[in-house]
């Protein structure tokens, strides 16, 4: 039941200040006004609150009564969440949609999950057994790509009294009673959860693993584990959001939370109408069925920007305790953190660099914290893997929060506009990035794949920055001046970045490469290169070189050879022989 909290006192864009406080509490979500627009609190001082709104405040007056139920801003979890579109403070769009049109009126309160609908649940518990939070009580069938387990509350333990037999039971019905400091608790299958709150877990597990993305610039030389965090920063229109919606289509993540904060509408309304059409390339299911938006576009209050982040991070903390791996799009934080700015400043605190309040890396680093892989309750592995875009105004990464974000990340994927302009996707330099992930996922690429793959790593990105000295030669006085060895190590990048790094997300064949056609790629260009430095001090051209019939394949073999057809990719080796042979004389 809510209950006066104070009145208002004066408004300051999303900001109002309330007066006659007496109970409320940091974080406290409240209701301000007779339109109940939501809000959190954000500091207290004296007998004053004040609040950041999620909607629009205008026509808020001074008087206003502002209500509380006591809670911090919190999200509901359950069976329902998978391929639901929600704004930045759980509000499911679609269905507002239904009731009032595309435009959504303030103070509009509809329920984040729909606890009308019945879902069929098996239980694992029995009465009797002893539980902790976190241990599972019970299966549903959210999708045909995920089983959603029912866990215990993680604030709850203790033994089980009752749990309800299989069937059909709505979100809010009553599946198990559990004897908690000898009270008894009734469980159902909706939990809420403060959004800033981390969920607890068992224990961190090293990262192990890498979240293979089928990008091959990034699994082959910029890898990512699963539980790491990247950065994606670039200026417009360098890819950002494509690069997130390849990963959300081809990464091996078994859920992806996308979230839309601050992007343009029309961007949103292309990922929105693009991917309920997109068939998952692994099990030829809907994409959706295993996939979370959350929309908060430009237009939108902003307050909502700095909740969306948070609300998509929980709902990617239920699913890895659960045991899933789970990737996490955040596009972009840059708009989230100018989000932070505006609040700051409406709050009159003291800016730093560019505006941004003091506490930007600590807010950044509480989120970038709270991805990781885990041991579960239930000794299973969980991850979150954070994937976010930054833009940086022009382009610029030594601005406040690309710089403070590269403090909390091991991976990073810098955007190059010249690449881009000239129509090289994805556009990923490979001199300003890195991924310290490298040593943490080679035992998996050397067991999985081939035990040379770090060495033929290394190798290629060697002959990227011999390539890159050489190319502000060529810039000053041409390539003809340079010794055939080095014209070798142009030619032999050229391949690499137009045959390997340059991929075509609209090709079916070209789109995704699996880890085992990258390495096959990878080693038949050096393949190519120790036969042809062999060759060029016999004083074979490469302009010969380049006439050889095998150039022409090892240009066209990422859209020549699907994944059914790997084998030829590998016979691509005896070809090179073959070919270069008939030069040797």
């Amino acid at each position: 039941m809510s209950k006066v909290a104070g009145k208002v006192f004066r408004v300051v864009g999303p900001v109002v200040e309330i007066e006659e406080v007496s109970f409320l509490r940091m974080l406290d979500m409240v209701a301000v006004g007779e339109q109940h627009l939501i809000g959190e609190v954000v500091r207290l001082k004296g007998d004053r609150a004040y609040v950041q709104v999620y909607e629009d405040t205008t026509s808020i007056k001074a008087g206003d009564l502002v209500y509380t139920e006591g809670y911090p801003l919190y999200v509901e979890l359950g069976p329902g969440l998978i391929g639901t579109i929600y704004d930045g403070i759980q509000r499911p769009l679609e269905l507002i949609k239904e009731k009032q049109g595309v435009y959504i009126s303030r103070g509009v309160h509809v329920t984040p999950l729909d606890k009308q609908k019945k879902w069929h649940f098996l239980p694992s518990a029995k009465a009797g057994d002893s539980l902790k939070g976190g241990q599972l009580l019970g299966l549903v069938q959210e999708t045909q790509l995920i089983k959603h387990k029912i866990m215990v509350p993680p604030d709850l333990s203790g033994a089980i009294k009752w749990v309800a037999p299989e069937g059909e039971y709505c979100l809010e019905d009553k599946i198990a009673v559990i004897v908690d400091g000898g009270v008894e608790k009734d469980i159902s299958m909706l939990q809420r959860w403060p959004v800033r709150k981390p969920r607890p877990y068992k224990e961190r597990l090293p990262i192990n693993e890498p979240l293979v993305t089928g990008q091959r610039v990034i699994d082959t030389l910029f890898p990512i584990g699963k539980g790491g965090c990247v950065a994606v920063p670039g200026g417009f229109g360098t890819g950002k959001t494509v690069i997130q919606h390849q990963l959300a289509k081809w990464s091996d993540a078994n859920i992806v939370i996308y979230v839309g904060c601050g992007e343009r509408g029309n961007e949103m309304t292309d990922v929105l109408l693009h991917f309920p059409k997109l068939i998952d390339p692994r099990t030829q299911r809907p994409l959706l069925e295993r996939t979370i938006f959350i929309a908060n576009t430009s237009n939108m209050p902003v307050a909502a920007r700095e909740a969306s982040i948070y609300t998509g991070i929980t709902m990617a903390e239920y699913y890895r305790d659960m045991g899933y791996n789970v990737a996490l799009m955040a596009d972009s934080t840059s708009r989230w953190a100018e989000a932070l700015r505006e609040l700051s400043g409406r709050l009159e605190e003291m800016p730093l660099e560019e505006g941004f309040p003091a506490y930007l890396p600590s807010r950044l680093a509480e989120f970038y914290e709270r991805a990781g892989k885990i041991k579960t309750t239930e000794d299973k592995e969980g991850s979150i893997t954070i994937i976010a875009a930054v833009s940086p105004p022009g382009g610029d990464f030594s601005e406040p929060v690309t710089s403070h974000t590269k403090r909390f990340i091991r991976c990073f994927w810098a955007l190059d506009r010249d690449l881009a302009n000239s129509r090289h996707y994805p556009s990923i330099s490979w001199i300003d990035s890195y991924s310290e992930y490298l040593d943490d996922v080679k035992d998996w690429w050397h067991t999985n794949i081939d035990k040379d793959w770090l060495s033929l790593r290394y190798t290629i990105m060697e002959l990227l920055q011999k390539e890159q000295r050489l190319q502000q030669v060529v810039k000053l006085v041409g390539p003809d001046v340079l010794p055939p060895a080095q014209r070798l190590i142009l030619e032999v990048c050229y391949i690499f970045r137009n045959a390997f790094l340059q991929q075509v997300s609209y090709d079916a064949v070209d789109t995704f490469s699996s880890a085992k056609k990258q390495f096959l790629m990878l080693s038949a260009i050096l393949h190519f290169y120790r036969k042809s430095e062999e060759l060029v001090k016999k004083g074979i051209s490469v302009m010969e070189l380049k006439q050889a019939p095998v150039y022409e394949e090892l240009l066209r073999m990422k859209q020549k050879y699907p994944e059914n057809d790997l084998d030829k990719i590998a016979q691509l080796k005896a070809k090179i022989d073959e070919s270069l042979g008939a030069l040797d004389f």
